[in-house]
């Protein structure tokens, strides 16, 4: 009697196949992302397609939400088109966790992930802010407005092989929500406002950015409405930032930043904010693949055909290797 076993892999799938004489056995091993990083069961996630799930223990996709080994690790990828089906609120498709609990930032919360961003959309205008960019963690506001104190961005130019890391928070308008407008703050690289002066023209590239495939993780801690922002990579500085969720700093015009006058006031009138910001306002985190690029950034989307753009760049790709997410702790002094 000979026994043969063979070992095939295919993404997140080893198929051992073993031989006895002449009977045959199929053995297939499944690794989801819930074995990669095991806080699933406390989200639901929207995949590219449309796809809604809200039971992710034991769960992939293929092509969306998944499990990649670069040689060491074992990575969750989040992969996403430039046009597909998305959310009511939102024109961006997205690969994305979103949490099941919400809270009030009063109550507060804790995001970390460890990351690296292995594709952007190659295809946009340069003069447009949101171009060639993904979003890989938030907070997001589940009532008033709906808007989003926390974006996390990575953004890299065609041509370019750094690009940078920012966040931007968008102020809780008062009144209406048609002057609404976001701050954005560099951590490495640019911030948000930093475009090319035309289409095809690209800004200098970044002196300390991040390259695609270069790690580095995040820190979202809500404690008593104060949200503390850590940023960590190896090879670079840690870059730490406080913001008040329940005072705002933008509630008189005289309080707009030059930066929000420079890149909003040719489309609108900037808003102010509501003094008490997002205070008692409930609030969840997501976080993967929050695709940026679209058709209004001058990104080909192929008619939304999601292999073409799979197939031509017109996509974004992250993974994560760790992640947590609870309860607020106390910062250190």
């Amino acid at each position: 009697i000979i026994t043969i076993s063979i070992l095939f892999s295919c993404k997140n799938e080893a198929n051992k196949v073993e031989t006895t004489g002449a009977e045959v056995k199929n053995e297939t091993t499944v690794k989801y992302p819930s074995d990669v990083i095991p806080f699933m069961n406390k989200w639901k996630i929207l995949l590219g397609d449309g796809t809604y799930v809200d039971s992710l223990v034991n769960y992939q996709k293929d092509d969306f939400f998944y499990i990649e080994n670069d040689g060491q690790t074992d990575w969750v990828v989040y992969k996403t088109p430039n046009s597909g089906i998305t959310s009511k609120t939102s024109s961006n498709t997205r690969t994305e966790l979103g949490e099941k609990k919400h809270w009030i930032p009063e109550e507060g919360g804790k995001l970390t992930g460890t990351l690296k961003v292995q594709h952007v959309s190659i295809t946009g205008h340069a003069n447009v802010s949101s171009s060639f960019s993904v979003v890989v963690g938030q907070i997001h506001s589940d009532e008033g407005h709906e808007n989003e104190p926390l974006k996390i961005f990575y953004k890299k130019f065609p041509g370019h092989t750094k690009g940078s890391v920012f966040w931007n928070y968008e102020i809780n308008t008062e009144g209406d929500n048609s002057g609404r407008w976001d701050y954005s703050t560099a951590v490495w690289g640019y911030d948000f406002s930093v475009k090319g002066p035309d289409e095809t023209t690209n800004p200098e590239e970044p002196k300390d950015g991040i390259a695609l495939g270069e790690e580095f993780s995040y820190e979202v801690n809500v404690h008593k409405g104060i949200m503390y922002l850590t940023f960590t990579s190896e090879g670079h500085d840690t870059k730490t930032f406080t913001k008040s969720l329940i005072k705002s700093d933008f509630s008189a015009q005289q309080a707009i930043p030059q930066q929000i006058i420079d890149v909003y006031a040719s489309r609108r009138t900037p808003g102010v904010e509501r003094e008490i910001a997002y205070a008692g306002e409930i609030n969840y985190f997501k976080q993967g693949a929050y695709n940026q690029a679209n058709i209004k950034t001058g990104s080909e989307t192929y008619d939304g055909d999601i292999a073409k753009q799979y197939a031509n760049g017109s996509y974004a790709e992250v993974w994560f290797k760790e992640a947590t997410v609870g309860e607020s702790k106390t910062p250190k002094q």
